[in-house]
């Protein structure tokens, strides 16, 4: 007797719009490609050493669920971002997809209505959308990199990209960035361990092939080069930090075969600041402070910041407090502000 036995546990199977529809509907611009392009090769130059003297600051709100905030917000760091530019290059965090370490709102492409209906198709569009405003108005844009399928909708418009502390130890993820066109910053697992990054960096080096999409949204045999700009992002791990000076020390000899001559970011959130968002200040000074002694393998930090201070609990349909985050707590806008113009007037950020 025949008996059904695939997909026993799937309700829906729902077509998405192909990447190059969706290109089509929201192009890349001129103005945008302009940006990603020159914001990428100054990201490479701090990388590889070509610039010596800046620091790469990745700001903003953990994650993005409302747009207008997120334009505000963008505009704000316009302003900051001109103002500091020959002392430090200031890329804006622009988060869509959140990995969960249980359940929880995964994201604005994942559950762009924020009630649960998860209508993907609208959110990858909405996020394409803010991408090219976000570009438009002067501030290049960084993310994360969850489902292997989204870069195809968005990486042109992305010019850093992170893979997380959970999907840094993932073969899936490693093949992915080595493809990826933009510089990638691989945390450290959740632990805390420095070694699966660094596997990470050489598995994202080397050429592989891979199933994936194409344009059409065919499923594709895809072929890599390996991608050259990898570093390590530390952002603590089991309760404990990895921002000291011995850490970075341990994490430089990790990394000294890769011919980085700056590969290390420090995440100044998350275990790295004991998930008090206003430690972040702390542990972004100790950073430089270490870098104006010398310790030119740092190439920069990341910051969680968002226009008021703080998060907030997150349920579907529920009300929320413009300009606060969902996920985790992050720096108030003036904080930020204050922060950033104290980077930048360490006696060894020099101007470019």
């Amino acid at each position: 007797m025949f008996r059904p036995v695939d997909n026993q546990h799937v309700i829906e199977i729902k077509p998405l719009p192909s990447p190059r529809q969706v290109k089509t509907k929201l192009p890349l611009t001129e103005q945008a490609s302009s940006l990603v392009y020159e914001t990428r090769q100054a990201i490479r130059n701090i990388l590889h050493g070509i610039d010596r003297e800046r620091l790469l600051v990745i700001v903003g709100p953990c994650s993005i669920h409302d747009p207008d905030a997120a334009y505000e917000y963008a505009d704000r760091l316009k302003t900051v971002a001109d103002a500091l530019r020959e002392r430090v290059l200031i890329v804006m965090r622009t988060y869509f997809e959140k990995p969960r370490t249980t359940v929880g709102w995964k994201g604005l492409i994942n559950d762009p209505h924020l009630d649960g209906t998860c209508d993907i198709a609208l959110g990858i569009e909405l996020a394409r959308t803010i991408l090219l405003n976000i570009n438009h108005r002067g501030m290049p844009c960084a993310s994360e990199l969850l489902d292997p399928v989204v870069p195809q909708y968005i990486a042109d418009l992305v010019s850093w990209a992170a893979i997380g502390a959970r999907t840094t130890e993932s073969q899936t993820h490693r093949e992915m960035a080595s493809g990826l066109s933009m510089p990638i910053g691989f945390k450290n697992g959740t632990e805390g361990s420095f070694q699966v990054a660094i596997n990470a960096m050489v598995a994202a080096r080397t050429p592989h092939h891979f199933v994936g999409i194409n344009a059409d949204g065919a499923t594709s045999i895809i072929k890599t080069t390996g991608n050259p700009d990898r570093h390590i992002v530390l952002r603590g791990g089991g309760g404990r930090t990895n921002y000291s000076a011995e850490d970075i020390a341990r994490a430089e000899a990790a990394v000294a075969g890769e011919g980085l001559a700056r590969p290390i970011m420090v995440d100044c959130s998350h275990d790295n600041s004991g998930k008090n968002h206003q430690r972040q200040v702390e542990v972004a000074r100790e950073v430089v402070a270490q870098f104006e002694q010398g310790r030119r393998s740092i190439m920069g930090l990341m910051l969680e910041s968002h226009l008021q201070p703080g998060r907030q609990t997150w349920e579907p349909n529920k009300p929320l407090t413009y300009g606060m985050s969902i996920t985790d707590p992050c720096l108030s806008w003036s904080d930020t502000e204050a922060l950033l113009h104290d980077l930048a007037a360490s006696p060894a950020v020099r101007p470019v």
